[in-house]
């Protein structure tokens, strides 16, 4: 920007604050550049050494080459990742590819055209766009494009560069929380007015504000309450700020929000944004910490402003795409499909941990983010959604969707952004017994009546996290055995021990080392509780069981009492990351939670507790009871089998191809569901089946002819 108004002048940090249009960024200067704080900081020499620098470049030989429209990639690769690598991380900072910047913008032009009936588009004056979490503004600037060209083909050139100086200013709106991408945007903006001969004069800015973008929608019930600031300019540009949040009627709110789970503790309205997502009326209720994180909040800030502001528009965010089928999002699925009138979804998958970054074919699909400076990416998958309500509204019970994979999908969108949203979608109905998920199930016909795994054994347990596996966990007992001993002997120091044993001695999360280590010395060495473990699928080692401190991360307390010879256990998930389903291995000694914390264990027997539950126990009875529903049990007594044989059936249930094929999509939702058999002998045929399947996947039983 200083280089379009100075073409010929030496370039000095000192009066570079002339060259900017926001109050909001004058302040940041002047509290960044007060003399004495250089000073303290010895800055004022390097910022003599950086202008000196940028004045020896050849500036027309350099802006010849240099692609203005790149520059946003250089901010935030890699500049961004030297100048703050840990708050890019924490908030999920990434560069939006402009071709994922391209065709959003186009699909809500169009969207605006079609479904609500605006036939210029966003070139339309009483479109106000939002973009809630702009970084350098891509967006922004695109959707000013956008109009420049439905200006230009309308024949306005005469007022275009007037007009779109109005829509910078008066209804194209940004926010943004961090200064520097903040600063950036404004550069950006001011580049592409000047470009079309409309630059801000004066006091003239853009409508982009440095404002935390997920609270100010309602106006305080106290002024009181509003806290202080310091600084003019800064409340100016909170006002500014709220106005927007709370005056302007958006119609449009598009943009990439933040990836990562938030670590922070919301506070307030920021806190109770979600609250409308922890509820259903006919899905199944949401499981787990998903809505805690930050891509979330601002689809409901988005959602809100939308469909209770305005009454109608359009969302149009790009943002991780768990949120499609996982148990955390049922509410938030429900609710779209009653407060919005069409739902499309391109997901562009591209997901480390469900496919492993490749196409179904095996070909590499890399992940829509992937740069030539950051090749992989992020590491989840991702997806664009658009939602949109009309006036009048109608709930819709199906959405549309479409995948995009492998190295190609990039050219996809460009080719596709004009294209209808018909011709390029699946319409599928979302299954309200699965969760409503926004993606396709392959699910029999029969599967949603058979009832879930917990529903048949309603007892299980989380496997065992260690955190210090290379400690804890040995091939062989006598290593193991003497490992401990040396942990165990007061003889020895601390430091000692960290040379034998470097994870028992190293203080991480609520693990504090040598406390720990000074109470056991105190209590001793527990020698049976060297115990079998099943470490991972058919690798089954020894682990030395600590009941009473942090030395196991999740010692499973509950679990270890129901281990004993002759108990047997299908292991099981929830949730399956994998696209196929891998569960229902048989175990029967105390289990690992086989490396992801996802793994639990359902057992056929539980010893009941020591001391009798309620008055009408046998005092003493310790014998195994089954792991039985009340559903269960009637079922057994009315065919007159065992608990063994329900168990063993589900064992050759969950590993029948064909179950496992023709219900692929259901088995990637929740818990397995158990078909139950109508005769005993159907029930007793299949149970032989598991039986023998069991000795074959549990590597603690000897089966003839097999090694």
């Amino acid at each position: 920007l200083w280089h379009k108004q100075n073409g010929n002048g030496r370039f000095e940090w000192r009066m570079s604050e002339w060259s900017l249009h926001v109050p909001m960024i004058r302040a940041l200067f002047h509290q960044i550049a007060e003399p004495e704080r250089l000073h303290r900081l010895d800055l004022v020499e390097v910022l003599d050494w950086t202008a000196e620098a940028l004045n020896r470049v050849d500036r027309a030989a350099f802006f010849a080459r240099f692609e203005e429209e790149h520059a946003v990639q250089y901010f935030y690769e890699p500049f961004l990742e030297a100048f703050d690598p840990a708050l890019r991380k924490e908030l999920g900072v990434w560069y939006t590819p402009p071709e994922v910047v391209r065709y959003m913008v186009a699909r809500v032009d169009t969207v605006l055209r079609e479904e609500l009936g605006i036939a210029d588009g966003l070139a339309d004056s009483r479109v106000v766009v939002l973009d809630p979490c702009c970084g350098t503004g891509a967006y922004l600037v695109e959707v000013l494009r956008r109009i420049r060209e439905t200006l230009a083909r309308r024949g306005d050139d005469a007022l275009l560069g007037s007009d779109l100086k109005r829509a910078a200013i008066e209804r194209v709106f940004g926010f943004e929380l961090l200064p520097a991408p903040f600063v950036v945007s404004h550069l950006q903006l001011g580049l592409l007015l000047r470009e079309a001969d409309a630059p801000l004069a004066g006091e003239e800015r853009a409508g982009v504000y440095l404002t935390n973008a997920l609270t100010g929608w309602v106006p305080p019930k106290d002024p009181k309450d509003q806290l202080p600031i310091a600084f003019p300019e800064l409340e100016t540009e909170r006002d500014a700020a709220a106005k927007v949040k709370q005056q302007e009627r958006v119609l449009v709110v598009i943009g990439n929000p933040p990836y990562n789970g938030y670590s922070g503790v919301a506070m307030g309205e920021e806190r109770d944004l979600v609250n409308a997502y922890r509820r259903t009326t006919r899905a199944p209720a949401p499981q787990g910490q998903g809505l805690n994180d930050l891509y979330v909040r601002f689809f409901r800030m988005a959602e809100r402003k939308i469909v209770e502001m305005t009454g109608r528009g359009v969302v149009c965010f790009i943002a991780n795409y768990s949120w499609l089928d996982g148990l955390s999002f049922t509410g938030m699925r429900e609710r779209y499909l009653e407060v919005f009138d069409r739902v499309w979804i391109d997901s562009l998958n591209g997901d480390k941990y469900r496919t492993g970054k490749l196409t179904p074919e095996g070909a590499p699909d890399p992940s829509i983010f992937s740069t030539e400076y950051n090749r992989e990416g992020i590491q989840v998958g991702t997806a664009i959604a658009t939602l949109v309500r009309t006036a009048p509204h109608g709930e819709t019970d199906s959405i549309r969707f479409r995948n995009l994979w492998g190295k190609g999908k990039w050219q996809e969108l460009e080719e596709t952004a004009e294209q209808d949203g018909v011709s390029l979608y699946e319409e599928i109905t979302p299954d309200v017994g699965l969760g409503y998920p926004f993606n396709p199930r392959v699910v029999g016909e029969q599967y949603l009546s058979w009832p879930l795994l917990p529903e048949v054994f309603p007892t299980w347990f989380a496997g065992i996290t260690t955190a210090r596996d290379n400690e804890l966990v040995a091939t062989d007992r006598e290593r193991l055995i003497q490992r401990m001993e040396r942990y165990f002997d007061p003889s020895l120091s601390n430091e000692e021990v960290r040379r034998i044993a470097p994870e028992l001695m190293e203080s991480v999360g609520r693990f504090a080392a040598e406390p720990v280590r000074e109470y056991l010395l105190r209590r001793g060495f527990l020698r049976d509780n060297i115990v079998r473990y099943c470490y991972r699928p058919f690798d089954v080692r020894w682990l030395y069981w600590e009941p009473e401190t942090k030395l196991l991360d999740e010692k499973r307390a509950e679990y270890f009492p129901h281990v004993f010879q002759g108990n047997l256990w299908i292991e099981a998930r929830q949730r399956q990351t994998k696209p196929q389903f891998d569960r229902g291995y048989v175990v029967t000694v105390l289990a690992d939670n086989f490396g992801s914390g996802r793994s639990s264990f359902f057992p056929l027997y539980l010893v009941p507790p020591s001391s009798p539950e309620t008055l009408f126990d046998a005092p003493g009875d310790t014998a195994p009871r089954p792991n039985l529903s009340e559903r269960a049990a009637a079922y057994l007594a009315e065919l007159a089998a065992e608990p063994e044989h329900l168990f063993h059936h589900t064992i050759a249930v969950l590993h029948a191809p064909a179950y496992r094929e023709e219900n692929a999509g259901a088995l990637r939702q929740d818990w397995p569901r158990v078909p139950l058999p109508q005769t005993r002998e159907a029930l007793l045929a299949s149970a032989e089946l598991g039986r023998r399947l069991a000795a074959l996947l549990n590597p603690e039983v000897p089966v003839p002819g097999v090694t």
